[in-house]
């Protein structure tokens, strides 16, 4: 056997690859997508400026932002089909699953599937961009029995949203909320889901392909799903002047607090101040303060007991309770912001690819002969 090498269990320390695309800054603690620190887009920027940035590397101009703009509008509508297929998933089905399963539809309807040219790949990932936002909503409207809203073109891409799950538009404050969540949902470095998507494109797989399988790993609880068990937590504690003792017993039992800890931030999330400061208007704006009194206490109690941090799905589980989404819809939502990010890694991956192909270590046993069944007693 020959020496055992120095295995990264996890890939963690393990340099991958290059990318221009995002960086979290030691020296300010600070998410940067290509160079600008993610606080400073959300107040100074929309979503829409963010997925251009994303993909274009520079911020639009006004006349950029409108083109981008009408691109992803003209591309919203759900094919006949594929509102057909969304009709046959089952009730109890989750909206991960769902989404998963229609984008992957997508990409058998789209004419260029196939196409795997810089130019092809751009446009699909406009049409997902646009499309998965629809289908998300469609799904959580059949999945109760309720008939899907079609996308308005007149509305912002936020508006767009609340518009096709409940038939309303709310206020500015709490669309604004929703687009910060967006913001800072929509890239984060090599991550579990973004890595499988590079993986998966750099088999020269299409961008359907790649998404789907990046979606399949968002939805596991330790990456995306995290937002979902935030709020289950919450919702388990009946109110704050018990969160504290509820806490403790979580200690006393070892058990797992959803929300805290991240692998790459070590002194503090730096996108959660800005994510908490909406939670906070979004529990102004509804008139229920539970949620972030809650989670005030666990917070202060977990770092002076762990010196752990909350990371970014910690705000964002109660905000988007607050702005009335099923929880089960919060980690699909991530998806619709996601989806930026994951394309920006699919485009450069593909401008530069080389498989991604790792070893493993073998330890198990040596060579050894078949012995045929008859002498296997």
């Amino acid at each position: 056997m020959s020496e055992t090498p120095d295995i990264k269990k996890g890939l963690v320390g393990v340099y991958a690859d290059e990318s221009s695309i995002s960086k979290v800054m030691p020296e300010t603690n600070s998410l940067t997508y290509r160079g600008y620190a993610v606080q400073d887009l959300c107040e100074n920027a929309s979503f829409d400026e963010t997925a251009y940035l994303l993909w274009n590397g520079e911020l639009p101009s006004q006349a950029q932002l409108a083109a981008f703009q009408a691109e992803e509008k003209a591309n919203r509508a759900l094919s006949p089909a594929l509102l057909r297929v969304l009709r046959e998933f089952p009730r109890d089905a989750h909206p991960m699953d769902a989404i998963r399963t229609a984008v992957s539809f997508m990409g058998m309807e789209d004419p260029e599937t196939a196409d795997i040219s810089d130019a092809a790949q751009r446009r699909k990932a406009m049409r997902l961009l646009a499309k998965i936002p629809a289908a998300v909503a469609a799904s959580n409207r059949l999945s109760k029995g309720l008939e899907p809203i079609a996308p308005d073109a007149s509305l912002s891409f936020g508006a767009n949203f609340f518009h096709m799950v409940f038939g309303k538009v709310p206020q500015p404050e709490v669309l604004k909320a929703f687009d910060v969540s967006m913001i800072l949902y929509a890239e984060h470095t090599f991550n579990a889901s973004t890595f499988t998507a590079r993986t998966i494109c750099s088999t020269m797989a299409d961008m359907h392909g790649a998404i789907t399988g990046a979606i399949a790993a968002l939805k596991g609880p330790l990456h995306g799903g995290a937002n979902e068990a935030v709020m289950h937590m919450l919702k388990e504690i009946p109110s704050p002047d018990v969160a504290e003792a509820w806490l403790r017993e979580r200690f006393d039992h070892k058990a797992l607090v959803m929300g805290f800890g991240h692998r790459v931030y070590k002194t503090g999330d730096s996108r959660v101040p800005t994510m908490k400061k909406y939670a906070e208007i979004m529990a102004e704006v509804v008139g229920d303060k539970r949620w972030m009194n809650t989670s005030a206490v666990l917070a202060r109690v977990m770092l002076a007991e762990k010196k752990i941090h909350p990371n970014l799905d910690f705000p964002a589980g109660p905000a988007y309770y607050l702005m009335g989404f099923d929880i089960p819809l919060f980690t699909p939502i991530f998806v619709c912001s996601r989806i930026t990010g994951w394309a920006a890694h699919v485009l450069e991956q593909a401008a530069d690819n080389r498989l991604i192909r790792p070893l493993s270590f073998y330890t198990g046993l040596e060579q050894r002969p078949v012995v045929p069944l008859a002498q296997r007693g």
